[in-house]
């Protein structure tokens, strides 16, 4: 795996140094979120862009668990290869379909995330799926989300991913209507740190509507500056991967491998 890794990276021109890198973080987050217990089985997909493009891109191999993931054995792919699904070790079709798509037609889609977590899920399955400003956490998220209220079954065509990223525009957050959530963010530690507090923003909001009473929301303005206030905090996403490395580094070493 890592001889065709190294020739692969340097057939496509690519920084081998960030290349590594990119393997490291994107193995750490999926680490991560096993742990959290975000993982679906051995479904739902994460990639990180490795060309200045975006169309060369980092992502899991089909069937492999979150808690087994390592750097080395993350596929390279090429969002413009039509050949890719033929390829002996082809990636899952619904996250070529989604993430191949997305990583063609999003430009700011460094990093693209999607996950069907539990609170986040049950929130998607409601008839009103907002993300309403209750919390610091939810107020993050306030004017950063697009929403696809259109489910038509798995991805599994190019016009599907087409109409996803189409849905997801300019955003950094998609909700997915009776699926899940996508974000979609500049770094793989600003997308990991945005799914981490859009799950716990949905647990708070779901657990809100769980006392049967009515929700206590923000003024616009109000969720618009603490919105503003993320974005400009001093303590980052950055941060935030460091240490879950530094855990995996003394814990579960082997995902760098």
């Amino acid at each position: 795996m890592a001889v065709v890794t190294s020739l692969r990276v340097r057939d496509y021109g690519l920084d081998d140094q960030e290349v590594r890198q990119a393997r490291v973080d994107l193995a750490a987050v999926f680490r991560w979120f096993a742990r959290l217990n975000m993982h679906e089985g051995v479904a739902n997909h994460f990639s990180a862009a490795v060309s200045a493009d975006g169309s060369k891109f980092l992502m899991n191999p089909c069937g492999r668990h979150f808690s087994q993931v390592r750097a080395s054995e993350l596929l390279l792919l090429d969002s413009n290869d039509p050949t890719t699904m033929d390829r002996p070790d082809a990636p899952d079709p619904t996250a070529w379909c989604i993430h191949g798509r997305i990583h063609a037609k999003v430009p700011h889609a460094r990093c693209v995330l999607h996950l069907h977590p539990k609170y986040t899920t049950a929130l998607a399955a409601l008839e009103d799926n907002k993300m309403y400003p209750v919390d610091q956490n939810t107020m993050r998220f306030y004017g950063r989300m697009a929403y696809d209220d259109h489910y038509a079954g798995m991805a599994l065509s190019n016009d599907e991913g087409d109409r996803l990223a189409a849905a997801l525009g300019d955003k950094s957050v998609l909700m997915m209507a009776n699926h899940g959530v996508l974000i979609a963010s500049s770094s793989i530690a600003l997308a990991f740190d945005e799914m981490y507090y859009f799950e716990r923003a949905a647990e708070t909001l779901m657990t809100a509507y769980a006392t049967g009473k009515k929700l206590r929301v923000v003024s616009d303005n109000i969720a618009k500056l603490t919105a503003s206030q993320w974005v400009d905090y001093p303590t980052g996403a950055s941060q935030h991967l460091d240490q879950i490395k530094a855990i995996l580094d003394k814990e579960e070493p082997d995902y760098r491998s």
